[in-house]
């Protein structure tokens, strides 16, 4: 019993490092605020669908899963002429985004899973103005992308601020306001946090019931190994 302890701690050992330990803060995020993910919905359609889609994931599946109507899906998350049963692609064509950007930009139905929530909410947080770029903007994190900075008028321009390494190279150390723009610093976190909540819902939409399931499975175990312990030491009292 000990050595599968063991081995189970140095399995999930590399799982359990923390967001600090790479930089990063932590995005914590949790699908069952669906209120948190009803405004993530939001920000998403009005901010990222103008060049990204999410491809795999219907609007009447939304609507189910966030507690929102038909109506309330036309109103308020899904462009003129779209069906409830249309998947949420962006209106920009393809070749219209490589001629703009370089590249068409990805489908972010699974970019939670493919880069980790911690990463993206870093992300969107990380643009600084690069007078150098295209876009007027760069990204700590991801340097060079072309993605230009859209939450700019909520979060305000920042540049960043590096200190120098013992080697001569330079680190980023922190950011500076530029301007201030209509949300305060803490309301933008929670910008970041509503989308990336929604980015970790539609890279698995079922994850939720799967948890919930998980749980009672492991449940139902416990208390099968229980009884199964009880009915051994009853069978075996009287050997010796």
């Amino acid at each position: 019993m000990k050595k599968l302890i063991v081995l189970a701690l140095l399995i999930l050992a590399p799982l359990a490092a923390s967001a600090e330990e790479s930089g990063m803060s932590p995005a914590n995020v949790d699908i069952s605020n669906t209120a948190s993910l009803q405004r993530g919905a939001k920000y998403f359609t009005s901010y990222c669908m103008g060049c990204h889609s999410a491809h795999y994931v219907r609007y009447n599946r939304l609507g189910a899963d966030l507690g929102l109507t038909d109506t309330e899906l036309e109103n308020y998350l899904m462009p003129a002429g779209a069906k409830p049963a249309d998947t949420m692609d962006s209106a920009m064509p393809a070749a219209d985004s490589e001629k703009w950007f370089g590249r068409s930009p990805p489908d972010l139905s699974l970019e939670a899973r493919s880069r980790g929530t911690d990463w993206i909410y870093n992300y969107l947080k990380s643009f600084y103005v690069d007078p150098k770029s295209a876009t007027g903007a760069n990204n700590v994190l991801l340097p060079n992308a072309a993605m230009p900075d859209v939450l700019w008028e909520l979060q305000g321009l920042q540049k960043p601020v590096f200190k120098k390494n013992e080697d001569g190279g330079q680190t980023f150390d922190h950011f500076e306001q530029v301007s201030q723009g209509k949300l305060t610093p803490q309301q933008f976190d929670q910008v970041a946090y509503d989308i990336t909540n929604f980015l970790s819902y539609i890279g698995e939409p079922v994850q939720l019931e799967r948890r919930n399931l998980g749980l009672k499975v492991i449940g139902f175990l416990i208390l099968f190994f229980l009884f199964a312990y009880m009915l051994k030491r009853e069978i075996w009292k009287n050997v010796h």
